[in-house]
């Protein structure tokens, strides 16, 4: 009897926590759950968002009901990223291993690091992403711009455009590639200072990749190095869309055509602090847009011409 008793206690406790799950807390009316949150059909209240699945992580594509576990695919890594990594120092509850294990351990990494590379093609491939990834984490640049370097790195080893050319020049092209591709105001210079490699070499490599690949590269244009230089120089808002301006009106008239973006936006962010009040010397915005005081001054000048 008493078994009874409990069970049917507790089998309204079950219903009432059910029917609480199910009603809104406001209006107590009906709520549906998705895959992202739950929501009251009847005032729209939000009732649970960001619900996590603690299910599986697996999903069927064919008949055979293909299982899809771990971390995505990566064009980062020469195996996509489905490479094994030895730990070092403690195991997976955060024990200290014994010297034993420890000397397994470094045997069995040893035998793997062996392992890893089938062929010489594929450690050079290994060696070249790696130093695209160098270069871009070095130059802040977003995830989607690195492995696009590394898939034209990639590319262009399929090609055979590496034979008689150094891998860092090569990566580092890539990573030049990848910027022009997306419209990025990244230089040479800028790429060369990251790169293990003379600035001759890297030109040569991107001529290479832009000939044979037929790259989409878009011109850089000097509006596109203000946001950057303007946040180097910490200059206010109003000097930065003063010379967003300059920068766009002498591209429309074409004055821009041929000549160094990054030293006619140095130029434009000259002039606005000039006209602002703020006295930019010509060698600090040299600096920053590394080109010569010359440079900035011949553009000063043709921006005087304009009038703009």
């Amino acid at each position: 009897m008493a078994t009874r008793e409990i069970y049917e206690t507790t089998f309204d406790e079950d219903v009432q926590t059910d029917s609480n799950a199910t009603q809104c807390p406001e209006c107590n009316g009906q709520v549906t759950t998705n895959a992202v949150e739950t929501v009251c059909e009847d005032c729209g209240l939000v009732v649970d968002e960001q619900r996590i699945d603690h299910g599986p992580e697996w999903r069927g594509f064919d008949e055979d009901e293909r299982e899809r576990t771990g971390a995505p695919l990566t064009a980062a890594r020469h195996d996509r990223g489905l490479s094994t990594e030895i730990g070092h120092g403690t195991d997976a509850n955060g024990n200290e291993l014994s010297g034993q294990k420890r000397r397994r351990l470094a045997r069995m990494r040893r035998e793997q690091t062996r392992g890893r590379f089938q062929s010489k093609a594929e450690r050079n491939l290994a060696h070249g992403l790696s130093e695209v990834r160098r270069i871009s984490s070095t130059l802040e640049l977003s995830e989607t711009i690195r492995d696009q370097a590394c898939q034209l790195f990639r590319s262009a080893q399929n090609e055979e455009l590496l034979q008689g050319r150094s891998i860092e020049a090569m990566a580092a092209a890539s990573v030049y590639g990848a910027c022009r591709c997306n419209g990025r105001p990244r230089t040479l210079d800028d790429i060369t200072e990251s790169a293990r490699v003379e600035q001759s070499r890297v030109t040569n490599a991107y001529t290479t990749l832009n000939t044979e690949l037929g790259l989409p590269a878009q011109p850089v244009t000097p509006s596109a190095f203000v946001p950057r230089l303007a946040s180097e120089l910490d200059v206010s808002d109003q000097i930065r869309q003063r010379a967003r301006q300059l920068a766009e009106a002498s591209e429309s008239t074409g004055a821009t055509t041929g000549v160094r973006p990054s030293g006619f936006a140095a130029a434009c962010l000259y002039k606005a602090g000039r006209e602002d009040g703020q006295w930019l010397t010509q060698s600090d915005v040299a600096d920053v847009a590394n080109v010569s005081v010359v440079t900035v001054r011949t553009h000063r000048d043709t921006l005087d011409e304009l009038a703009v």
